[in-house]
């Protein structure tokens, strides 16, 4: 990095993670000094995020942040999952490059070097690769799973998507906006808007204390939220080519079914109280109303892009 400055922020989400945050406190320290004297950093901030923990968390963390000055923390009221923690760190960080991490002691902290080694050659988010899982077959195989389809459909070529351990160019964290369960899909938000990725190798140990705050659930909640992130990595700036098409379609297909009976009505067949009738006039309707909601969508998109043009035209003109 030569003579350059530049600042790390580590982001911490933690949930009753009480019998862990002194000992990774300990060891970021210990390898922040490492990479002090390898010139890899300059400054560092250390922003633990409290998500609702029920435990002794929040008073480890505040005499954390008494007896050092790098630490700061962000305390919520209830539990709101893991995406909520991190987009709001990301709006509070100050350095130009942030490190996100759990709180379990399973991601280690010696790989921060590696991370910043690897931003140095250009990209724009890493993303660690537990390649040697210590996690109960239970967790790993859905992860697999997960991993190989996510790959699959998103055309991103990384082995961890799930993986917590990453590094980010500030212009990242400041790019993606992650809520529900999306921070499994910042690597393809990322891609999405235009950022280089790679990935790294990490090491992984085995969970000291506590256990998982994940159940089997998370799977299907990242099912449906991998289709969110599909829909609006493709279509938010043009939503009616996606209900347009599927409401063409729909209208072409029951306009084709009421033609047919049409036909049969005109050579004297009764047609009345075909079930085919319905469906025919129900996917019209259907149709109908799908690109009403393109409509409104592109109406949405040219009422914001309107506005963040004056916006942008304001500032240019102060």
């Amino acid at each position: 990095m030569a003579d350059e400055k530049r600042k790390v922020s580590f982001v911490i989400p933690a949930y009753n993670e009480e019998e862990s945050l002194d000992e990774l406190y300990s060891l970021i320290i210990d390898n922040v000094n490492s990479c002090l004297q390898e010139r890899l950093l300059t400054d560092y901030e250390i922003m633990f995020v409290d998500d609702g923990s029920t435990d002794q968390t929040q008073n480890v963390i505040r005499k954390m942040a008494e007896r050092d000055a790098h630490v700061r923390y962000i305390f919520f009221r209830k539990n709101f999952g893991k995406s909520i923690a991190l987009q709001t760190a990301f709006k509070n960080v100050t350095g130009d490059v942030v490190i996100t991490m759990d709180a379990d002691l399973q991601d280690d902290p010696c790989e921060l070097g590696n991370f910043l080694k690897k931003i140095d050659e250009g990209y724009d988010l890493v993303s660690g690769w537990k390649f040697n899982r210590l996690d109960p077959a239970e967790k790993r195989l859905p992860s697999k799973l997960f991993n190989k389809v996510t790959a699959k459909m998103s055309g991103i070529d990384l082995h961890d998507f799930d993986c917590g351990y990453k590094a980010y160019r500030r212009e990242v964290t400041d790019c993606v906006e992650v809520y529900g369960q999306l921070h499994r899909y910042i690597p393809v938000l990322a891609f999405r808007n235009g950022f280089r990725i790679t990935e790294i190798p990490v090491h992984h140990n085995k969970r000291k204390h506590g256990r998982s705050k994940y159940g089997m659930e998370r799977y299907m909640q990242g099912l449906l939220d991998f289709f969110t992130v599909s829909f609006l990595s493709k279509y938010h700036d043009r939503p009616m080519y996606f209900f347009g098409r599927a409401g063409l379609l729909s209208m072409f297909i029951g306009g084709a079914i009421c033609l047919f009976l049409t036909v049969l009505w005109c050579m004297g067949n009764s047609i009345g109280t075909r079930p085919l009738l319905q469906l025919g006039i129900l996917l019209i309707i259907f149709g109908i109303q799908l690109l009403s909601v393109g409509f409104i969508g592109n109406m949405l998109l040219d009422v914001t892009f309107k506005n963040n043009y004056s916006e942008a035209h304001v500032k240019e003109k102060k």
